[in-house]
This record gives structure tokens, C-alpha cells and sequence, in this order.
């Protein structure tokens, strides 16, 4: 077979806090990263009273993009974007920071204004997290904050405010003191930002809120690492914010998943956070797969621009592990149908479950490129270590659980570890895609049965056949014997006839 081509792209954003190099070739219509890099540059922090950046400041971005100019030398310049945002629009120096850089990268930076930095923020989420139709994107930088609600790929409402973890650290936590007071002054100051900006978007309204990039990223690793689930709320941010008052200064900000370089930024980030929720009333917030790296790099690959992400990724993961693809399709079209008929008894309608169900059906014969036997553990191992865009954390661990138990002996720990979902849920769907998988068994469509599939419980379920269908087809009743045996070992009611 003759070698395939696949065109690189790297995306780099001159942030405020870090510089990041993003690095990802375009495959078989996805997206795939080959490379990342990022250094706390924290250019922000050397923005002095007269509007100017510092030596060191500058300095430290230079080195960093000593580092970047080696990884692009191997990609064709017209492959690449630069961008600088809020600290390098804010710098009244900033020329001589990028002359140089410009000569160290042999590329042009793009300085962007804050409402591209924003729409380009939108661009990324909405490739990367396949969630609702209507999303609110809150991405809070080293030196700005951007606020977009919008409606699929498209961005409607944009505003990119003067407030970031850096310039508010250096405001009111500028003694590394934590108290009180200086939540409240750092509240109140982000809240007047965002004063007089607030009414389009409770006009617009949102399905779906997300948080981009560090403050969001870090906050959730923090809940994860503590127990908690990962959606983000009021409540928890507050909780947050004392725990941190408790330890009253930010070297001894000794929190369970905090990451140790995060510290300098984390309460000025999280009194940012805490004002936005409380000013347009967000009920919770889930981590967005993507943010401005990835808006730049999707402008540049023009055929995956307004797909939908969900259905890239599973057409992708097809392609790359050589899945039959009508035997996927089949065992979705049979889940599906299933889910249909009872997802109004067993208010299935919750987390997206339709679509985690659909992903599981197409993915779970992901295994099988390493071995029969344990297909289903395989399956599981891969889509533990493979980005699956589209789907959050919470959703991603459903769906693996769902698929490591599509036959055979079902692991009832797996299904009880679901962190955003019920495994009451994590169950009910697992059965769903088992009786597909089952159904589909001998993989042709003019053999498929014709059934009905009822519940008088949350934990029963009956499969009702045509008249003599299983007489004459004594494989089936055999498995499906079989089927309730698994059933009933985890306590789980199933009938057939």
C-alpha cells in the first residue's frame, strides 16, 4: 500500500500566563495530535504600572520560543499560526517583545483582538466537546476572561473582559495573602467588569456551560482528585474558596489535586470563576475539550470545519481500527430501537445518554484488532487511552464502562464507579447494548428479529419475540438462556419469550 500523507499543522497562543505549541496531523478526517508543549511563561506578571512589560517578562517568552522554533521548522509555513492575546494587546511595548520573537520563530505572530480570542475559544470548544446545541464558553486567561454563548460552530454573543488569574493576582492577592476580604474585592471588581454585559446572554440562554483552559481544568482535577464528581458548581467553588482562606497563604495552598505550578493563580482564577457564576446564575459547568489552540488549528483544516464532532470521531475510530462498519451500524440501529421503547419508562433521557449509548454500539467491537477473548477488556483499555472528542470526562467513563461489559461476565464495579451519572443509568444502558450486541449476532440484516422490549421496574426488563421465532432458532434461546444467567448474577431481573 502506498504511503498516505497526512499534513501537519501547529497552532501556537502567546498566552498571558503560558505559551503553548500545539502540533496534530489531519487524518482520515480527524484530528490527531502529535505534539504538545507548554511553559509557564506568565508574561502578564511583567506588565508594569506604566503599561510596559519587564525585561524578564520578555525575557522568559523568548527562551520559551527558542524551544517552539525547533519543532516548527519541519512544517510548512503556511501550516502554522501564531497568536498573541490580552498581555502582549495591553503591553505598550509590545513591539519590542514580538520583533524579536518573530526573528527567533522565523514566523509572523498575530496580535488578535479580544473578541477574535473569544470566537476562536468558541471554534475550539465546539469541535472538541460535542455537547448540546447551545453552549455558554467561559475561558479565563492570564489577563482576560472571554464569555461567548453560541449555537453549534457558530458564535453569537462575544465579550473578552479585562480580568485574569495573573493581573488579578498581582491586584489583590499581590502579598500572597489569602483572606477573605481579598475574595470579596476580587469578586466584586470582576463582577463590575462584567457589569452592563450581562443581559444578551441571559437573552440568548444556554444548554450546555463549559469551561476552558486552567481555572476550569484546574478546579475540576481538584473535585476528581477529592471524590467529588466533575461537574463544577456554586457551591463548590465556595467551599473552595474557604478551604483556601484556611490556609491563608498561597505557598501553603495544600490541596488534594491542586498541581503545584498552578498555585501562584488558582485563588485569583477562582474568584473570577465564582463572580461569573454568580452573575449570570450558571447552575454547573463541565471542562471543555479544547479551547483556543484548537479553534486555530480547526480554521486551518477547512474540510473538518462544521462537522459534526461526535459523528468524526466515531467515523475515525472505524476507519482507524478497521471496524465492520455495517455490524456497527447494525448493533446501533438495535440499541437504539431498544432504548426507544423504554427510555420514557426508564427516563433514560439524562447525560446525553442516547448519544453515549450510540458511541458504545459502533465501538465496541474496538477490541477485536487485539484479540477475541478479552475483547471487551481491550476495548475498554483503548478507549481509556485514546481521545474520543465529543464526549466529557463523566461521559467518556460511561462509555467505557458500557462497553467492557457488552458481553459476558458483567463487572458491576465498573458500571457502580460512574462519578456524574447514576449506576442505576450505567446499568440500564449496558443491558441495552448486551441485548443488541446478542441480537445482531449472526451479523445479517434479513435474519435480525422482530421484538418488543418492556419494564414494569428499574431493574427488570422482558424480551417478547414473534410467535416460534425462537423454536426455530434454537441458538439464540440458548444465548439468551445464557444471558439471563449474567443477568442474574448482579441481581439484575431478565425474561424472554
Amino acid at each position: 500500500m502506498a504511503d498516505q500523507h497526512y499534513p501537519i499543522y501547529a497552532a501556537i497562543d502567546l498566552g498571558s500566563n503560558s505559551f503553548h505549541m500545539l502540533i496534530v496531523r489531519s487524518v482520515e478526517g480527524s484530528v490527531q495530535t502529535i505534539g504538545k508543549i507548554k511553559r509557564k511563561v506568565r508574561l502578564a506578571a511583567g506588565l508594569q504600572d506604566n503599561g510596559e512589560l519587564d525585561q524578564a517578562a520578555m525575557a522568559r517568552g523568548w527562551d520559551c520560543l527558542s524551544l517552539f522554533a525547533e519543532r516548527l521548522q519541519d512544517i510548512p509555513a503556511k501550516n502554522v499560526r501564531i497568536v498573541g492575546t490580552a498581555a502582549l494587546r495591553l503591553a505598550q511595548n509590545a513591539d519590542v517583545f514580538l520583533d524579536k520573537a518573530e526573528q527567533i520563530l522565523n514566523h509572523r505572530i498575530d496580535v488578535i483582538s479580544g473578541e477574535e480570542e473569544a470566537r476562536l475559544i468558541y471554534v475550539g470548544v465546539a469541535h472538541t466537546s460535542g455537547t448540546s446545541v447551545t453552549k455558554l464558553v467561559i475561558d479565563i486567561g492570564g489577563a482576560s476572561t472571554e464569555m461567548v454563548c453560541g449555537e453549534r460552530f457558530t458564535p453569537v454573543v462575544v465579550n473578552s473582559l479585562n480580568m485574569g488569574c495573573v493581573t488579578y493576582k498581582k491586584r489583590f492577592f499581590e502579598n500572597d495573602q489569602i483572606t477573605l476580604r481579598n475574595f470579596e474585592m476580587a469578586i466584586s471588581a470582576a463582577q463590575a467588569q462584567m457589569s452592563g454585559k450581562l443581559q444578551p446572554y441571559m437573552a440568548f440562554g444556554w444548554q450546555a456551560c463549559l469551561g476552558a483552559s486552567g481555572t476550569p481544568q484546574a478546579i475540576q482535577e481538584v473535585l476528581i482528585a477529592q471524590g467529588d464528581n466533575e461537574m463544577i458548581t456554586l457551591d463548590k467553588l465556595l467551599k473552595l474558596r474557604d478551604t483556601c482562606i484556611d490556609c491563608g497563604h498561597i505557598d501553603k495552598l495544600e490541596i488534594v489535586g491542586l498541581a503545584h505550578e498552578r498555585r501562584p493563580v488558582f485563588v485569583s482564577g477562582l474568584a473570577i470563576l465564582i463572580a461569573i457564576f454568580q452573575a449570570l446564575n450558571i447552575s454547573y459547568m463541565v471542562v471543555a475539550g479544547g479551547a483556543l489552540r484548537e479553534g486555530i488549528i480547526y480554521g486551518m483544516i477547512p474540510c473538518l470545519q462544521q462537522q459534526d464532532i461526535r459523528q468524526r470521531t466515531l467515523t475515525s475510530f472505524i476507519q482507524r481500527y478497521r471496524l465492520d462498519k455495517e455490524q456497527a451500524f447494525r448493533v446501533r440501529d438495535i440499541a437504539l430501537s431498544l432504548f426507544d421503547q423504554l427510555h420514557v419508562h426508564w427516563a433514560l433521557e439524562q447525560h446525553d445518554s442516547r448519544a453515549i449509548l450510540e458511541a458504545a454500539s459502533v465501538l465496541h467491537e474496538v477490541g477485536l484488532t487485539v484479540d477475541f477473548k478479552f475483547a471487551a477488556r481491550h476495548a475498554a483499555y483503548i478507549l481509556s487511552n485514546t481521545a474520543i472528542p465529543g464526549f466529557s470526562l463523566a461521559q467518556r467513563k460511561l462509555l467505557i464502562a458500557i462497553v467492557k461489559n457488552y458481553r459476558e461476565d458483567i463487572d458491576m464495579e465498573e458500571v457502580n464507579s460512574q462519578t456524574m451519572t447514576s449506576p442505576i443509568l450505567a446499568g440500564q444502558l449496558t443491558r441495552l447494548l448486551r441485548l443488541a450486541v446478542l441480537l445482531t449476532m449472526r451479523r445479517k440484516d434479513e435474519v435480525l428479529p422482530k421484538v418488543k422490549l418492556c419494564s414494569t421496574g428499574l431493574n427488570d426488563l422482558n424480551l417478547t419475540f414473534e410467535a416460534n421465532w425462537l423454536t426455530a432458532h434454537p441458538l439464540m434461546d440458548s444465548e439468551l438462556q445464557q444471558e439471563q444467567e449474567y443477568h442474574q448474577k448482579v441481581g439484575w431481573h431478565f425474561t424472554f419469550s
